[in-house]
């Protein structure tokens, strides 16, 4: 399979060349688009950092004019974890080759996913050997536990983020995730949104935020 993975993206709000990259994963019946606004809540505090969006690379199951990264027409938790595994073989060397373009190492990277891209971020930013920066989990879910106790790579810290009221991914995903990654050693932070259903709110763009910045913050890969 020869997809290459591209989306819309924000140079570093300094200029110049930049120093860490931020690569967000949309979820389904979505595009790049959806998720770039997020360089501009974040790139004040990351103004050395680029932003990319990157498009899913196959056309939606309900919504043949969008994009998602698998089908979730069968749920069976084997179909599931195929399909993340075919679309992290394309991921996972777009992920090197973007890094490798701007001369970044492994630590300089951070992956942010919400809902099925957060699936994605979770489970390709784990089970890369190099270390990576960071990952924030909007919305998503861990479901390839037993997987991914037998394929961990790294163990980049973990903020997941879901709303109470998320009628689309369930709520109780958080803590099922939570248990998993403690389980492998993993640092993983939670922030519970009352009220918030399957989106992102202000709270969740701060925390998100401030978790980036204290991983992507120049001098942070000579302090760990």
């Amino acid at each position: 399979m020869t997809i290459a993975l591209d989306g819309p993206r924000v140079a570093p709000l300094a200029g110049g060349r930049p120093e860490s990259l931020v690569v967000l994963l949309h979820g389904i019946g979505a595009n790049g688009d959806d998720l770039i606004d997020l360089a501009q809540y974040w790139g004040m505090l990351l103004p050395r950092t680029e932003f990319i969006s990157l498009n899913a690379p196959f056309a939606c199951d309900f919504a043949p004019d969008r994009l998602q990264w698998f089908s979730v027409a069968d749920r069976a938790p084997a179909k599931l974890l195929e399909g993340a595994r075919t679309a992290a073989k394309l991921l996972d060397p777009c992920l090197d080759t973007l890094l490798a373009e701007r001369g970044l190492a492994p630590e300089r990277l951070a992956l942010v996913g919400f809902s099925q891209g957060a699936m994605m971020a979770l489970h390709v930013g784990l089970r890369r050997k190099e270390q990576i920066a960071a990952i924030v989990a909007f919305s998503g879910a861990l479901r390839d536990g037993a997987a991914l106790r037998a394929e961990i790579g790294g163990k980049p810290p973990v903020l997941l983020i879901h709303g109470e009221a998320d009628d689309i991914i369930p709520f109780a995903s958080m803590a099922e995730a939570r248990a998993v990654l403690e389980a492998l050693g993993v640092p993983v932070a939670v922030l519970a949104r009352p009220g918030l259903g399957h989106s992102i709110d202000e709270e969740g763009l701060i925390a998100g935020g401030s978790f980036l910045r204290e991983r992507l913050s120049p001098g942070t890969s000579e302090r760990q």
